[in-house]
């Protein structure tokens, strides 16, 4: 009998240093209480200093991890992050459009946390044109968005601006993250789904952290993968993060603090979709 615990599935990066990527991912589904799969379309050597090579497995060993995933298990759920190349880019859409999940949470990572370019430039274009369209949310913080748009975003009425230039240019759903704009002592993540707007808003912690962004996409799928309206589960997934990053740790010797996923997720696993 297969179990009724729900399965969401990250496409995505793996640090070797464990802070990001499909480790973060992965940490987040099991906080919530989902049952974490895999599928890496990349390997890096970094650690909290910063990211020393990346290595993008052949593409057909990334779409048979894929099949793999959706063969066996119901997957409701899928969060997608490093995406290096645009033939990956084109891999991962095409095996999505051929299982058809319910929810795709689109993280378009660019830059790492360390400042290390993660994406190449010709796949830019490549991810507008695939997957922007077949994402149920876009979650970009500011530098992405300007990368997505072509212009910058450099003021709270230009990020308001910025949601629906994403929404026009294809994106069902956009989590506008906010943590690169200065606003005061507040961090605003702005979301809109074209029918309703919400703005969530966090406290500003003066810290350097490392897979944030991960941590966010991949906790939105869980609680997708629960069964959670999209506005609910990003005001959710923002609370963990929230307390997640102000318990953080640094675990190496290098600058950048580590979420506690952990200490988040009190009461997580139990909690119901509708609640």
């Amino acid at each position: 009998m297969a179990s009724e615990v729900p399965c969401a599935l990250t496409i995505a990066g793996s640090d070797s240093g464990g802070g990001a990527g499909v480790q973060a991912d992965l940490k987040t589904f099991a906080a919530h209480g989902v049952h974490g799969l895999c599928a890496i379309a990349a390997l890096t050597a970094q650690n909290t200093r910063g990211v020393d090579a990346v290595f993008v497995p052949p593409v057909s060993f990334l779409r048979a991890q894929i099949d793999a995933c959706f063969d066996d298990f119901d997957v409701r759920a899928v969060k997608i992050g490093m995406l290096a190349t645009s033939e990956v880019i084109e891999t991962v859409a095409d095996a999505l459009e051929r299982h058809l999940p319910r929810a795709i949470v689109l993280d378009p990572v660019m830059v790492a946390t360390s400042g290390n370019r993660l994406l190449a430039d010709d796949a830019l274009d490549a991810l507008r044109r695939r997957l922007l369209p077949l994402a149920t949310l876009v979650t970009p913080n500011i530098p992405e968005a300007e990368a997505l748009l072509g212009h910058p975003v450099a003021s709270p009425e230009a990020a308001n601006e910025a949601v629906m230039q994403l929404l026009a240019l294809g994106a069902r759903a956009v989590l506008l993250k906010g943590g690169h704009l200065d606003e005061g002592a507040a961090v605003l993540d702005r979301y809109d789904d074209g029918t309703e707007a919400r703005t969530f808003v966090h406290p500003r912690v003066a810290q350097v952290a490392h897979g944030t962004g991960c941590t966010l996409a991949s906790a939105i799928a869980a609680h997708l993968a629960r069964g959670a309206a999209l506005p609910d589960a990003c005001r959710d997934a923002g609370d963990y993060v929230a307390d997640a990053l102000r318990m953080g740790y640094r675990p190496g010797r290098g600058e950048l603090v580590v979420l506690d996923h952990w200490v988040a997720s009190c009461g997580t696993k139990n909690k119901k979709a509708d609640e």
